[in-house]
């Protein structure tokens, strides 16, 4: 069970997982690497794993302290690809990140203003049901009123599916929302 668990939540993670695979890989390979270049050449300072490790995540970081630097053709090669790669993977956690949170949003805003037109609709649904189910005794009088209330309900529902604004100071409407009213020159809040 708790395997199962453990894949649910990656599965449900994937656009965290995946970057944070390949920030270990690439700090692995880049940092073995480097240190394979770099070890026995003459003047370099990365020439203990350790510290090859320590150059890739400082590097992928984009930290860069400049303690640990690779001095050959190949060692920059590599550094570079590590940078690279440590800017590609911080852009796309970033860009999950934000797409996740405008998600939550989209959908709390979504049912703030659903909620509210679907209770007044559920009401006047309800009611109109209920004067059906009484139709055999219907009198014209409530057949009258029935008639309103389908008038009026057909008419919230239309004016609720458009979004409008409107100039608190004129009452003018508009279909978009416009800095300012064209008929007093306020601005539309």
């Amino acid at each position: 069970m708790g395997i199962d668990r453990l894949i649910a939540i990656l599965q449900a993670n994937i656009p965290y997982v995946v970057p944070a695979i390949l920030i270990v890989l690439i700090i692995i390979v880049g940092g073995t690497g480097v240190y394979l270049v770099e070890h026995g050449h003459q003047g370099a300072n990365i020439t203990r794993l350790g510290d090859a490790f320590w150059w890739a995540v400082v590097t992928i970081t984009t930290v860069g302290y400049g303690d640990y630097y690779p001095v050959t053709l190949v060692g920059r090669l590599i550094a570079i690809f590590v940078m690279f790669s440590g800017i590609g993977i911080v852009v796309s956690i970033l860009g999950s990140l934000s797409q996740r949170r405008l998600d939550r949003a989209e959908s709390r805003f979504r049912s703030k203003t659903g909620a509210q037109p679907s209770l007044l609709g559920n009401e006047i649904v309800l009611e109109i049901k209920n004067k059906i189910d009484l139709l055999d005794k219907l009198t014209d009088k409530d057949f009258d009123s029935l008639i309103i209330t389908i008038k009026s309900l057909r008419r919230t529902l239309l004016e609720e599916s458009k979004i409008s604004y409107k100039c608190t100071w004129c009452g003018n409407r508009y279909g978009g929302k416009p800095k300012f009213c064209s008929n007093c020159g306020h601005g539309i809040t």
